[in-house]
C-alpha cells in the first residue's frame, strides 16, 4: 500500500452533496417562481385598482374646476334700425366761386332731396321711427311710436309704411325705427341730388347704410380732372379707429396717413384720396373700422378743363368672394362710345368691370354679360387674369346698347363694381355711375325711390330660373298689390317705374325674389339729360336672431 494513498472517502458522501445542491437548487427556483407569480398578481392587483379607477371616473361627476355645460341658443334682443344717408356732393373745401355764372363751380341749380320707407309689422302697426341728425338730435318723426305692443298677427299681412317724400336735404342724416313684435323693422332710404350748372353737374344718388365694420369701395379716381372724396360717418356712441387698404392698377398702395383713422362719436371724417393715392385712374378701397361701425362713401366727380364730367357718390359693394354680380348696367351705342373715348380726356367713359383681387394669387374670372335676350359674347371671350393685389379693368364694349347684367366668377376672392355711363358729345356735360356688386335678394328687402326724371327695376338671373316680386309703396303710407316677373336664367328684366299708383306717388318698392339667385338694382336717370346714377337693393332686415352660447366653469 502507498503511503501517498490518502484515507479511503465515506462511503454516500458524493450522493449526499449531489442531493444537497439539488435541493438547494429546486428551492430557489420555486422562491423565483413565487416571486414571478406573486409580481403578476401585483401587476393584476394594480390593474384592476386602474381599471377600478378609471371606472370610477366615469361614474363620479368632474371636478367642478372643469365643468362643460351643453351649448345652448340665447335669444338676441332687436336693436333699433339706423341707416345712415350720406350728405349731397359739395365741393371742396376751398374752391373759389369765381365772376362768371358760366364758369363759376357752384351750382345754382342744385337740388338735394331724402327718401325713406319703414315698414310695419304684418298687423300693421308701423314702428317709431324718426329722421335725426349724425350726432342724435331729432329732425322730424316719421311715425310715433305704437300706444301698446302690437297683438300677434292671425290671417294674411296687413302691411303699411312710414314715408318721407322729397324731404330737402343738407347734410348726413339717419333714419332711425325701434323694434317691432320682437323683430328689427325693416328701414330704406336714398340721397338723391341734380344739377344742371357747375362742376357738380349731373345726377348722384346713394341709399342709405347700416354701419358696418368692413366695406369695400370700388370706382374712385384721383387723376388729372378728378376729385375723390372718402367720408366716413359714426352714427354710434363708440369712437372708431378706421384703417384702409388701398388699390391701384400697379399694386397695393402703401401710404402711411391711411391707418389709425379717428372717427368721433356723431362725427364724418373726409378725407381726400388724391393724398393719400395719387394720380390713380383705378382706385379701390377697404375699410375696416374698430370699435363703432361706420357709413363710408366716395363723392367722386370728373371736370375736363370747363366741361363738367359728371359726379357721383359711390356706396360699398358685397364683400371679396369667388363670385360677384351686378345689375343695372345700362350701357350706350358701342359706336358712339368708342367715338368719344378716343378724344384725350375721355377713356373713362367706356362702360367697364373693375375687379380687385386683395389676396397674393391672380385671380382667372370668367366674365358674362346677359341682357333681356340672353346673353351677349364680349369681345376675347370674357376670360380676364386680373393681377393679384390690384386693380384690373374690364371695358364691357362690343355688345348692343341695353340694359346688362354682369357676372364675374373665379376660383379666387374679389371685389367687382360696374361703370355705367351717360352723355356721347365731348362738348356737352356727360355723366357717370357704379354698379357695385350686388346681394342675392331674399323674401323681403325694402327700398325707397326718389321723384321725378326716368327710373327703372333691373333684375338678373345668371342661372336657373327665379320669380320676382315688387310691391309699390306710395307716399301716403299705403302698400299696393303686388307684381310679379317671371325671369329665365341668364337675361335680365327692365320695369319701369310708373309716377303713380292708384293717384299717389311711388316712394318704394318691397321687392322678394324666389327660386335661383336674382340681383336688383334701381337705375335712375334725368330725361333728357346725362344724369344717371345706380343703386343695388341692399340687404333685407335681419329676423329674429339666436346665438351658440358655449357655458363652463
Amino acid at each position: 500500500m502507498s503511503d501517498n494513498q490518502g484515507p479511503a472517502a465515506e462511503p454516500g458522501a458524493g450522493s449526499r452533496k449531489r442531493g444537497q445542491r439539488k435541493a438547494h437548487n429546486q428551492s430557489k427556483g420555486q422562491n423565483k417562481n413565487k416571486a414571478v407569480v406573486l409580481g403578476a398578481l401585483s401587476a393584476t392587483l394594480l390593474l384592476a385598482a386602474g381599471a377600478g379607477m378609471v371606472s370610477a371616473a366615469s361614474i363620479l361627476p368632474s371636478p367642478s374646476g372643469s365643468k362643460t355645460l351643453d351649448m345652448t341658443l340665447a335669444d338676441v334682443p332687436a336693436g333699433r334700425t339706423a341707416a345712415v344717408c350720406p350728405a349731397p356732393p359739395r365741393l371742396a373745401e376751398g374752391t373759389s366761386a369765381g365772376t362768371d355764372s358760366q364758369f363759376s363751380p357752384v351750382s345754382r341749380s342744385a337740388k338735394s332731396f331724402l327718401d325713406a320707407v319703414v315698414l310695419s309689422d304684418a298687423g300693421g302697426s308701423v314702428p317709431g321711427s324718426n329722421l335725426a341728425s349724425l350726432g342724435g338730435s331729432a329732425i322730424a318723426d316719421i311715425a310715433k311710436p305704437p300706444a301698446a305692443a302690437p297683438a300677434p298677427a292671425s290671417g294674411p299681412p296687413v302691411l303699411n309704411a312710414g314715408v318721407v317724400a322729397q324731404r330737402p336735404a343738407g347734410d348726413v342724416t339717419v333714419v332711425g325705427a325701434d323694434p317691432i313684435s320682437g323683430q328689427k323693422a325693416a328701414v330704406a332710404g336714398l340721397m338723391s341730388y341734380t344739377a344742371s350748372d357747375g362742376d357738380l353737374r349731373g345726377l348722384a344718388a346713394a341709399p342709405c347704410q347700416q354701419p358696418v365694420n368692413d366695406a369695400w369701395l370700388l370706382g374712385a379716381n384721383t387723376a388729372l380732372g378728378r376729385t375723390a372724396v372718402l367720408n366716413i360717418s359714426n352714427a354710434s356712441g363708440t369712437p372708431a379707429t378706421v384703417n384702409l387698404e388701398l388699390f391701384g392698377a400697379h399694386g397695393q398702395i402703401q401710404a402711411p396717413d391711411s391707418r389709425g383713422l379717428l372717427v368721433s362719436p356723431g362725427a364724418t371724417r373726409s378725407i381726400n384720396l388724391a393724398g393719400l393715392a395719387p394720380n390713380e385712374g383705378q382706385l379701390s378701397v377697404h375699410l375696416r373700422s374698430s370699435g363703432g361701425p361706420v357709413a363710408a362713401t366716395i363723392q367722386q366727380s370728373v371736370l375736363r378743363g370747363l366741361t363738367a364730367g359728371g359726379v357721383e357718390v359711390i356706396t360699398p359693394g358685397a364683400g371679396a368672394a369667388d363670385s360677384q354680380v351686378m345689375t343695372g348696367v345700362d350701357v350706350q351705342d358701342p359706336a358712339a362710345v368708342k367715338s368719344l373715348a378716343d378724344k384725350p380726356g375721355f377713356a373713362d367713359v367706356v362702360p367697364a368691370l373693375q375687379i380687385t383681387v386683395p389676396g397674393p394669387v391672380d385671380a382667372v374670372v370668367d366674365v358674362r354679360l346677359y341682357g333681356p335676350n340672353g346673353q351677349r359674347a364680349l369681345p376675347g371671350g370674357g376670360a380676364v387674369t386680373a393681377k393679384a393685389g390690384s386693380v384690373t379693368e374690364v371695358p364691357l364694349t362690343g355688345v348692343p346698347a341695353g340694359m346688362y347684367t354682369v357676372s364675374a366668377t373665379s376660383d379666387v376672392s374679389f371685389a367687382a363694381s360696374s361703370r355705367v355711363t351717360r352723355g356721347l358729345k365731348a362738348e356737352d356735360p356727360v355723366d357717370f355711375a357704379w354698379s357695385p356688386a350686388a346681394v342675392r335678394l331674399g323674401s323681403q328687402h325694402v327700398m325707397a325711390v326718389p321723384q321725378g326724371g326716368t327710373r327703372f327695376l333691373s333684375f338678373g338671373v345668371p342661372t336657373g330660373r327665379a320669380t320676382v316680386s315688387y310691391t309699390p309703396v306710395t307716399s301716403d303710407g299705403k302698400v299696393h298689390k303686388a307684381q310679379t316677373v317671371d325671369i329665365a336664367g341668364g337675361t335680365t328684366a327692365v320695369i319701369g317705374v310708373p309716377d303713380k299708383s292708384d293717384g299717389a306717388a311711388v316712394s318704394g318698392y318691397i321687392v322678394s325674389a324666389a327660386g335661383d339667385a336674382a340681383y336688383g338694382a334701381l337705375v335712375l336717370g334725368q330725361g333728357d339729360q346725362p344724369g344717371v346714377s345706380v343703386l343695388t337693393i341692399q340687404d333685407g332686415a335681419a329676423g329674429h336672431e339666436k346665438v351658440q352660447v358655449t357655458l363652463g366653469y
